[in-house]
Formats: structure tokens, C-alpha cells, sequence
């Protein structure tokens, strides 16, 4: 009598069958689910009765200005007939949209101070803590950065704010807030960040986004002084450009690591045309593996300063090819980092320096 063979369900049951088609339409272990976290996204907003955001004259009439909006995607118009809500809706859509991407942090961004108040004529942008706080309120996939000037008469006051309002970090650019990291005064402000588990997101490396900036402030040797004092300090974009006393920046950070175990970088805007080959290089330094957090710079990574035919050479033509078909700008970013050696477990190191779930 002729049996006919039995096909694998049978073998395994119903139950197992089922667990094994769900695997097998799961594909790859990093398409069960959405676990990224982007540590470092900008929002914008222009000033109005109702909010209290600044952009500079100077900044409103640059060349640089109309740049922004095409890639922020949205039009002046927009702006203003949806009180700059409409950046944050068009960011938290697109992360929806993502097939890597959970959340990510979105940032304030103080001004520069002056006898202890914000001081407009040498400020250029100023999105207040209140704007980001409440666009985070309606969307569940952003997360809120908040920025606060130490040199604020009421700075602890603010910090104190932003904790009580869930801020998951503070955000600095010392080069246009004018802030010197290094400066002994700061260590009230620096202890208050440790009480209360918030990490200093710190630009580090040349500034070009603005249209002024004291670069030396800048300098990623200066985090050795908050880090000293026990706060957990990103240094966004691993100081990957500019140099300070004739060395490069990034050689400057270093030697930090192996002293500071508090210090991470993230790797935003360092697949940038004026930064061709520096992950790649970046991520065989033994001192950075486990230190290096997921971070994009949005929106700078869908500005023509980004693209993969740039790496060629650093990375293969298929790569290339692989990393243009993909739309969705979160997901291009990710493949790109990929295709230059970036371990999957980039992507989920913010949440723990940032002490959050996935």
C-alpha cells in the first residue's frame, strides 16, 4: 500500500505549523518590529502671537531660509496657518511610516543669553521648550528634547520644568547659544542634570547650519569638565568636522571614552558629502563600540548634502542601488548607516542612555 509522504504541518501539529508560517512571513529578525530610536530630529517654528518662537532677520532673508522649508517640506504658508504645527505632523507621519524607526527625540532650542535673559540680537533661532512640549502631546511616536541656556537667571527653574514636562534629555549648540561647557560656573546647572538622569545632547564639531558661530565653544575637549562631575554627555555627531588648536575633532573625543564612562556620541549627519569615508573609519575604533547611540540630524539627511552615490567607493554600487529605491527618508538613512558597517545595535543603545523602554 502506497502512503503518501506527510507534509511538515502534519508532522508538527497545527499549532507549531502556525507558529512556523509566522515565522516565516516575519522574515529577518529586524522586520518583527519597529525598535530604532532616533536621538537627534530638529523641529522648526516661526514667531506668532500665540507662541513665542524667534527667527532671526538675518536668518529670514539668507539664501539658507528657503533651503530649509523645501526640505522641511512645508511652505511658509503652512507654517503660518497651522502655528508651525505642521513640521511635527509631517515628521511623526513619516516615522510612522518607517519600517525601522519607533520614535525619535525632537529638540528645543534656547537661545544665547545675556545678563541672564534671552537676548534676541545674537540669537538666530529660538524654539521654545513649551512649542516642542506641546507638539510631543499629540503625537505618541516623538519624544521630547528639551534645550535650556545655563547662563538663564531662572536656568534651574527651566530644568526643573522640562523634567516635571518629560523631557528625555537637554540639548545644546554651544557655538550660536554661547555656552562654554568647560566653564567651573556651570556645576550647579551639571548637578542638577545628574539628580535628575537627564543626558546633555551636545553639538560638537564645526557648525555650519547657522549663519554665525564661535566654533571653539565646540570643542569636544570641553565635555571633560561636565563629564567629570558624573553627566551623561552625547556628543552629537562624533565631532566628525573642524579642528581646535591645529588637531581634528574627532581625535580630540577620543581619548574621552576610555576615561569618561559616561560619555556616548551619536552618529547623525555623518553620512554628510563633507564626512565621505569618517563612519565607516569611526566604527572600527574599539573605544566607540558601545558608545555610539542612532541619530539622523532631520531634516539634513533629505538635503542634497546626503546621498549614497557620494560613498561609492566606501560602499558597493549594489549598495548604492539598494539604498536610492528606499522612499521613505528614516529607512534611507538606516540603510545607508548599514551598508557602511553599522551594528544593528546602534539603533537601540538610545534607549538606554536615555533610561527608556522600547
Amino acid at each position: 500500500m502506497r502512503h503518501e509522504p506527510k507534509s511538515a504541518a502534519s508532522c508538527v501539529g497545527p499549532a507549531k505549523a502556525l507558529a512556523l508560517l509566522a515565522l516565516a512571513l516575519a522574515g529577518p529578525a529586524r522586520a518583527a518590529g519597529k525598535t530604532a530610536l532616533d536621538v537627534h530630529c530638529h523641529l522648526a517654528c516661526l514667531p506668532t502671537e500665540k507662541n513665542e518662537c524667534y527667527v532671526s532677520s538675518a536668518l529670514l532673508h539668507s539664501w539658507k531660509y528657503k533651503v530649509y522649508l523645501k526640505f522641511l517640506g512645508v511652505t511658509e504658508k503652512e507654517m503660518r496657518d497651522t502655528e508651525s504645527r505642521v513640521v511635527a505632523d509631517r515628521v511623526s507621519a513619516q516615522i510612522a511610516a518607517s519600517s525601522e524607526v519607533a520614535k525619535a527625540v525632537v529638540l528645543a532650542l534656547d537661545g544665547a543669553v545675556k545678563n541672564g535673559v534671552l537676548d534676541k540680537e545674537a540669537s538666530e533661532v529660538y524654539i521654545p521648550n513649551e512649542f516642542v512640549w506641546a507638539e510631543v502631546q499629540r503625537h505618541p511616536n516623538l519624544l521630547f528634547g528639551a534645550s535650556v541656556n545655563p547662563y538663564r537667571s531662572d536656568a534651574l527653574e527651566r530644568l526643573r520644568w522640562a523634567k516635571e514636562h518629560g523631557a528625555v534629555l537637554i540639548k545644546w549648540i554651544p557655538s550660536v547659544m554661547g555656552i562654554d561647557p568647560a566653564d567651573p560656573a556651570l556645576a550647579p546647572f551639571y548637578r542638577k542634570l545628574v539628580e535628575y538622569k537627564l543626558p546633555l545632547l551636545v553639538h560638537t564639531g564645526a557648525e555650519r547650519t547657522f549663519t554665525r558661530s564661535k566654533d571653539e565653544l565646540c570643542d569636544p575637549a570641553r565635555l571633560a569638565y561636565p563629564l567629570s562631575l558624573g553627566v551623561t554627555v552625547i556628543a552629537a555627531h562624533l565631532a566628525s568636522t573642524g579642528s581646535t588648536d591645529g588637531e581634528k575633532n574627532f581625535a580630540r573625543l577620543l581619548p574621552l571614552f576610555s576615561k569618561y564612562p559616561r560619555l556616548y556620541a551619536d552618529i547623525s549627519a555623518t553620512t554628510q558629502f563633507n564626512r565621505i569615508g569618517f563612519l565607516k573609519k569611526a566604527l572600527k575604533e574599539k573605544s566607540l563600540h558601545g558608545r555610539l547611540v542612532y541619530g539622523t540630524d532631520w531634516p539634513l539627511q533629505s538635503f542634497p548634502i546626503v546621498s549614497p552615490w557620494y560613498h561609492l567607493g566606501t560602499i558597493g554600487a549594489g549598495d548604492v542601488m539598494e539604498v536610492k529605491r528606499i522612499k521613505n527618508v528614516w529607512d534611507r538613512d538606516v540603510a545607508l548607516k548599514r551598508a557602511m558597517g553599522m551594528p544593528e545595535e546602534i539603533l537601540q543603545e538610545g534607549w538606554g542612555v536615555l533610561s527608556l523602554k522600547p
